[in-house]
């Protein structure tokens, strides 16, 4: 957690790094960061303004080979882990900056934490959004409790306001980094899993531009039991954390292409705390394709009801792509952390996953232009039970002998094996048909 504005030095006490410790863990040379007891003192601090998620047996264990626990993490009020380091900082801050307020920039899960928490403890907060910000999202920070500004088009536009609003009223602008108040709170979720799941092998986090989840909870599982295997997840295209690792130091070369889907994942606002600490204590860093998250995406609405974004997905995708093959048997713990996903990519992220798992797929042939043909296909469709979404029918630009028409039909498959049973039928009654592949 970055903290700007003229009244820092009054934040200094609360958020420096806390006294190196001399116990059992191996984080005295991590540049004295969190330790147990940090962590346990936020836990303590946070427990009535958050929620225990529930960390539960999921359906999706048989289809993968291993018993899988998710931590619903989405469950929070505002759908995402993050309001446990948010509300740890807060309730840090001195009372007479309290008094003042505090200030973010920012359409994320983060700037929804500092809305709900700031106004539950009755802190004047501000929120400034570019005009291009989700209208649902500016109407959820309203209804949070926070003033919402909009201004200017682009987040660095409404970062310069923010500023500019903080040094002249004396609020508290704050950004999200890796200060180790901000790292104890979201390490609790470290210490909610361990008490939750007995005999845990492994416990798999979003990872990313946002590595604050991994490195504190790390920190907390570490200490426990140092046999956990601490596993980050990142997307394949913008490593970010991998290629830090390789440096040593946080790196900005890699940009994501698709930030309106990745959401929070996709920034770069870790520094060199979290990035020591996931050197340190993770035992893992695996990167997924987006393909992968989206099947991920679809699993966890199919089979747990659970309407996650790209962030919340990204653990889970790890398993669904096989990257995991030693978990195999194990006792895994997924942390789902977000579920702050627009319903306007909704329908588009549904549509687009089952296409990919081989559950809706499009064809076209050539028929005769005579009554009857056409209920024939549909009756091939039927024998084969495939549901059909769409069908179209092209008369006067086919190009084949006169009195045909081309039909363009979509269908609904159970899965890939059923897919290719229709495909064979089609082909047995319909030699010329065209598959058009994903």
């Amino acid at each position: 957690m970055k903290i700007v504005s003229r009244n820092e030095e009054l934040l200094r006490d609360a958020l420096s790094c806390l006294p190196q410790s001399s116990s059992r863990t191996n984080l005295a040379s991590c540049n004295k960061l969190i330790r147990i007891e940090d962590i346990s003192a936020a836990a303590f601090k946070i427990q009535c303004g958050v929620q225990k998620t529930p960390c539960m047996y999921s359906r999706l264990s048989k289809q993968y080979g291993m018993d899988i626990y998710l931590k619903k993490e989405f469950l929070q009020y505002t759908g995402s882990v993050k309001e446990r380091g948010v509300l740890y900082l807060l309730t840090s801050l001195p009372q007479d900056q309290q008094r003042k307020g505090v200030i973010v920039a920012s359409d994320s899960s983060f700037s929804m934490a500092v809305a709900y928490h700031a106004s539950e403890l009755r802190i004047p907060v501000f929120v400034i959004m570019s005009t291009s910000t989700s209208p649902t999202r500016v109407k959820m920070c309203r209804e949070y409790g926070a003033m919402v500004i909009s201004y200017g088009t682009t987040a660095k536009d409404s970062q310069l306001h923010a500023r500019r609003l903080a040094r002249e009223n004396g609020y508290l602008y704050l950004e999200e980094e890796d200060s180790a108040v901000y790292l104890s709170g979201l390490g609790t979720v470290g210490l909610e899993v361990y008490e939750q799941v007995p005999k845990l092998d492994a416990v798999i986090f979003p990872a990313g531009g946002h590595c604050g989840l991994l490195a504190g909870s790390a920190a907390a599982l570490k200490h426990l039991n140092p046999h956990i295997s601490v596993i980050g997840v990142e997307s394949e295209s913008f490593p970010v954390l991998q290629q830090s690792l390789k440096v040593g130091h946080p790196t900005e070369d890699q940009a994501c292409n698709n930030p309106h889907f990745y959401g929070d994942v996709s920034g770069l606002c870790f520094g060199s705390n979290s990035l020591q600490l996931t050197g340190k204590l993770v035992d893992k860093v695996v990167a997924v394709r987006e393909e992968e998250i989206l099947i991920s995406m679809l699993r966890l609405l199919e089979y747990e009801r659970a309407m996650v974004d790209a962030e919340g997905a990204i653990g889970l995708a790890a398993l669904v792509a096989g990257k995991l093959p030693e978990l195999k048997g194990k006792r895994v713990a997924v942390v789902i952390c977000s579920g702050n996903l627009d319903l306007y990519l909704l329908q588009q992220c549904v549509a687009r996953a089952l296409t990919l798992d081989n559950r809706v797929c499009r064809f076209s042939l050539v028929i005769s232009d005579c009554p009857g043909d056409m209920s024939k296909l549909l009756e091939v469709l039927a024998r084969e039970e495939a549901r059909v979404l769409d069908i179209k029918q092209e008369r006067t630009f086919v190009t084949t002998e006169l009195f045909t028409v081309e039909v363009i039909c979509t269908v609904e498959t159970r899965d890939k094996i059923h897919t290719a049973q229709l495909k064979n039928a089609l082909l047995e009654r319909y030699p010329a048909t065209a598959w058009i592949e994903r």
